[in-house]
């Protein structure tokens, strides 16, 4: 992360606020910026369940889960993704800002792990 200011982080920022509301709100109409996530969603919620075996969804904070996946979607699925370790550390500046205090290790936890299996697949 270059600053709070930076245009990217504030996207990504969006993104999570907006996948953390959808969480609750699943029948509501989709933000047409999530469409492309939320395509996804299944295939991103199958490798956090992957990654995370001793956390099912919902066990998972949700303002992490928006974090995780949105990192997936970003890592494996985004037009132009950035490299792995743009993600993870973005995705670890936002569980510190937004997550609780074990949230940082536990989002750089399971991304490695999707990152590492997509990977090996």
């Amino acid at each position: 992360m270059k600053t709070r200011n930076d245009p990217r982080h504030q996207r990504r920022e969006h993104l999570i606020q907006l996948l953390y509301e959808w969480g609750f709100r699943k029948d509501q109409e989709v933000p047409e910026e999530l469409n492309p996530i939320i395509e996804k969603i299944s295939e991103i919620d199958d490798l956090i369940e992957k990654a995370a075996t001793q956390w099912p969804l919902a066990q998972i904070a949700p303002v992490d889960l928006a974090i995780l996946r949105h990192g997936v979607w970003e890592l494996l699925y985004a037009e132009g993704k950035p490299s792995e370790k743009v993600v993870l550390d973005e995705s670890i500046e936002l569980a510190k800002e937004y997550g609780g205090d074990n949230s940082p290790s536990f989002i750089n936890g399971v991304l490695g792990t999707v990152f590492k299996n997509s990977v090996s697949e």
